[in-house]
């Protein structure tokens, strides 16, 4: 283990990769989504679209935060919070969200809440579900991979599940831009996939960030004139049956506590509460 300096918090980079990907693997389920931009990107802030920031104690790397479009805390306890938050608050606000564990996110929130508050929103309870055993429920043959000449069909779905999910528009801010290459990056990538019939997409979802251990399932959404009829449920079992065989062994998501339709979906497709999460929207 390579010691640090004195200096509690600093930004790390590649020379410290093993050390971080040791602390994410750790909690690979948990920590899917940085793992996936740091198993990808390395460390070099340019290539990561973010700072990595490293806390240590005695002069050993314990606990890290993600800085980018999200501040996520990873494997942090009081003291590490502590330091982040005036990090954090120092630079001033640069993030869309804070999320992650409920325990770290509230203790951020608590310190940072007086300098970037109000928040647009306050989820403060986020069940983590994850299934390694391929669904007993019959799977609908007709979700499949998107293929790049849909785009123009699947996209106006994405647009919409976003606006629905986070409250504002994708469009907001650069037009759509970084949102639309997203969405063409994950069908590129095979891991958009979709029910379509006669031009409308019926249901949908994307795998959105991908590690040797796991994957992070985001954007369920089923067509609003359709819900109620089970298609998410067989939906959800043909993503999760395919991303087992050919993308990671273990399927992971986080979902709203009072979204009580969709977990009970995603029980029923076979996903336990593993974890809790909190999200500070901005």
């Amino acid at each position: 283990m390579r010691m640090l300096g004195a200096s509690p918090v600093r930004v790390l980079d590649d020379r410290y990769r093993d050390e971080v990907l040791a602390i994410l693997d750790a909690a690979p389920v948990a920590n899917v989504f940085v793992s996936s931009r740091v198993h990808a990107a390395g460390l070099d802030p340019g290539r990561l679209g973010a700072q990595m920031w490293g806390y240590t104690c005695e002069g050993r790397l314990t606990s890290l935060c993600y800085s980018g479009a999200n501040l996520i805390p990873i494997a942090a306890g009081p003291d590490a919070v502590r330091a982040f938050a005036e990090r954090a608050r120092t630079q001033g606000r640069r993030c869309s969200s804070i999320v992650g564990p409920v325990d770290a996110v509230t203790g951020l929130w608590e310190m940072l809440g007086p300098y970037w508050g109000p928040p647009r929103a306050v989820r403060a309870n986020q069940p983590v579900m994850a299934t390694s055993t391929p669904p007993a429920v019959r799977p609908d043959p007709a979700v499949r991979r998107v293929r790049m000449e849909e785009f123009d069909i699947v996209y106006p779905a994405c647009v919409a599940m976003f606006t629905e999910e986070v409250g504002v528009s994708p469009h907001s801010g650069d037009g759509g831009v970084l949102y639309r290459s997203r969405v063409a990056e994950l069908i590129r990538a095979g891991r958009s996939f979709a029910r379509i019939e006669d031009g409308r997409v019926v249901f949908k979802a994307e795998v959105g960030a991908v590690t040797p251990y796991a994957c992070q399932v985001q954007g369920v959404w089923v067509h609003p004139d359709l819900r109620g009829l089970g298609l998410s449920v067989k939906g959800m079992a043909a993503l999760v049956g395919e991303a087992l065989r050919t993308i990671a062994p273990t399927v992971t998501l986080y979902v709203n506590d009072y979204n009580t339709r969709a977990r009970a979906t995603y029980h029923h497709v076979g996903f336990t509460d593993i974890d809790t999460f909190m999200s500070v929207l901005f």
